[in-house]
């Protein structure tokens, strides 16, 4: 598995994500990165999408895309932290065939925390910060100021 990445989840393609071109489509794979930042935000990091106080909106997603899969290979996705700031974090996210090696797409999603009422920017509080922190592979704010 590669190193680079400090959570590692499987995710199962399904025989709708292939499309006419005998590939899983490009729409599928922000999906999965999608459902792997939350799955570990409510797993690890304490996150309640019913009734925490705070919630990470996406306000920026990219993808390059490396390979292709078809149903029915798993996608092997690692997940790190590439940047946490007071309100923002930046995930990285790794796509890989299942042997977690040979690349697919590598992928990032920003999501800020605001409010669940208010939708202003609020601190990233604890537990999740920590849980970041131990994902981290680059600089927080505190380092870049």
């Amino acid at each position: 598995m590669n190193a680079e990445y400090g959570y590692w989840e499987t995710v199962p393609t399904r025989w709708k994500d292939n499309d006419v071109y005998g590939h899983v489509n490009n729409a599928v794979h922000y999906s999965v990165m999608d459902t792997v930042i939350n799955a570990w935000l409510i797993r690890e990091a304490g996150l309640d999408i019913h009734r925490s106080r705070s919630i990470g909106l996406c306000v920026e997603s990219q993808c390059v895309y490396k390979g292709s899969i078809e149903f029915p290979e798993p996608f092997r996705v690692g997940l790190r932290v590439g940047h946490l700031g007071r309100s923002s974090v930046r995930y990285e996210v790794g796509l890989f065939r299942e042997d977690g090696e040979t690349p697919v797409a590598e992928g990032r999603f920003v999501h800020v925390f605001v409010d669940r009422e208010t939708r202003r920017p609020v601190e990233i509080g604890e537990p999740m910060r920590s849980a970041m922190n131990a994902l981290l592979t680059g600089p927080t704010e505190e380092t870049t100021a």
